[in-house]
């Protein structure tokens, strides 16, 4: 029996659509607790039986939707870089450049508030030669990169902001939003807390936007 087989006859008499939106929500809980398993063990720690107790769902469904543990685990990243890059979006020509910069930042905060272990997945995988995310690295990381320094220099080239390097800028700001993810028991440590509340996300993101932000001369 094929996998699409397989699937109608899972299915029943269920529609088309009604089969997708089944197995988008089971592919994204599959997802979410294979990036909470990976950013805990690591690709080599990590087993499918892990993430299938994580999400709830039978072992049998992750390998339905994506086959092997490595087809997962570069799903996840590469969702993990889709999620990252969507922010830049707002970075285009027509954009003020205080307004888009701070709004990049604003959301890459976010993202490291809200999934901190993508974030630490990322890096891990960086840390240990990215033999996985090379390609995604050098096509579509650079491109967006590419894309979205010209758009600075352009700002730059009208006398919308001083001049600074847009590519490293991009370094910077991964580095500075990353931190409160990737680092987050060194920040509890720091601040005396068990769990970052809330009050103090807003006070980091409105630090970062404003070092920033001053940084580029965009804000006095």
């Amino acid at each position: 029996m094929g996998r699409r087989d397989q699937e109608v006859k899972l299915a029943g008499p269920l529609s088309a659509e009604a089969k997708g939106q089944i197995r988008q929500a089971n592919e994204g809980l599959i997802l979410a607790a294979a990036e909470r398993v990976f950013a805990g063990a690591g690709f080599s720690g990590a087993t499918m039986a892990q993430i299938a107790e994580e999400s709830s769902l039978p072992k049998a469904n992750l390998h339905y939707y994506f086959g092997n543990k490595e087809a997962l685990y570069r799903a996840v990243l590469a969702r993990i870089l889709d999620d990252w890059l969507a922010p830049t979006h707002g970075i285009t020509p027509e954009a003020d450049p205080a307004q888009a910069i701070g709004d990049y930042i604003r959301s890459k905060m976010a993202l490291s508030a809200a999934r901190p272990d993508a974030s630490k997945v990322w890096a891990n995988e960086l840390l240990h030669g990215a033999s996985f995310v090379k390609q995604l690295l050098a096509t579509e990381l650079r491109a967006t990169v590419k894309a979205k320094a010209a758009v600075i220099d352009q700002w730059i080239a009208e006398g919308k902001m001083p001049p600074v390097d847009s590519t490293h800028l991009f370094f910077t700001i991964w580095a500075a939003t990353q931190t409160y993810a990737d680092f987050d028991v060194q920040v509890r440590a720091v601040l005396g807390r068990t769990s970052l509340t809330k009050a103090d996300h807003r006070r980091a993101s409105e630090h970062v936007v404003s070092l920033v932000l001053r940084g580029c001369g965009l804000q006095p």
